[in-house]
């Protein structure tokens, strides 16, 4: 699979007109701000794959990219937003939460999170929204750059023992889409649950 081969295929922002699945998919999703959109784009590298704002809550559509024929990576809306209406907010989370809870073809979420502030309590509650759906996460705590390797080091250790209790099999690694730090683990990451997926697919067919 090669990921730098993702292109923009659609967005939805109707739960009903979501595409059929038919491939693997893996779903980014992060608090307005968490530099979501910019992890996308390092690791496919490409500089404007996923739309980079400096206004919280910009992304308001499902976003689907293919990677060739393969599979597709999903940006997800934001989460954690202010200054957006109360009507929009219900919109977003009917929509995420139909697609989060029922796509079969969901290989996976990852879950950005600023290494500077990590898990807090809109972390906390997507986190626990989660739960139930039986998803896999693994999360990236994005912008590491601006932490030493000592901070950035116990931040890691102490998110990884949270999430143990908060989400039990979770996993979580340093990330920047700066320097590009943490990239190989993420595509491996990746590429595990798609290949993972798409062991299952034949089962569901059966």
């Amino acid at each position: 699979m090669r990921i730098e081969n993702a292109r923009y295929t659609l967005s939805v922002h109707d739960p009903r007109k979501l595409p059929r699945g038919s491939v693997p998919e893996v779903a980014f999703i992060g608090r307005s701000n968490a530099g979501k959109s910019s992890a996308l784009n390092t690791l496919a590298g490409r500089r404007r794959l996923a739309f980079v704002s400096k206004t919280p809550g910009r992304t308001q559509l499902i976003n689907f990219f293919a990677i060739d024929e393969e599979a597709f990576l999903v940006d997800l809306p934001g989460y954690g937003y202010a200054g957006v209406p109360r009507e929009v907010r219900a919109h977003w989370d009917v929509l995420v939460g139909e697609y989060v809870f029922h796509r079969e073809t969901l290989a996976g979420v990852v879950v950005v999170m600023d290494s500077r502030h990590p898990l807090t309590p809109q972390d906390l509650r997507l986190l626990d929204w989660l739960l139930p759906s039986g998803r896999s996460v693994h999360v990236l705590l994005s912008k590491s750059d601006k932490l030493s390797a000592q901070v950035g080091h116990r931040t890691l250790v102490q998110v990884r023992k949270d999430l143990a209790r908060i989400y039990p099999g979770a996993t979580a690694q340093l990330f920047s889409s700066l320097k590009r730090t943490g990239t190989a683990e993420a595509l491996a990451c990746i590429e595990a649950w798609v290949a993972a997926q798409k062991q299952k697919a034949p089962a569901k067919g059966e």
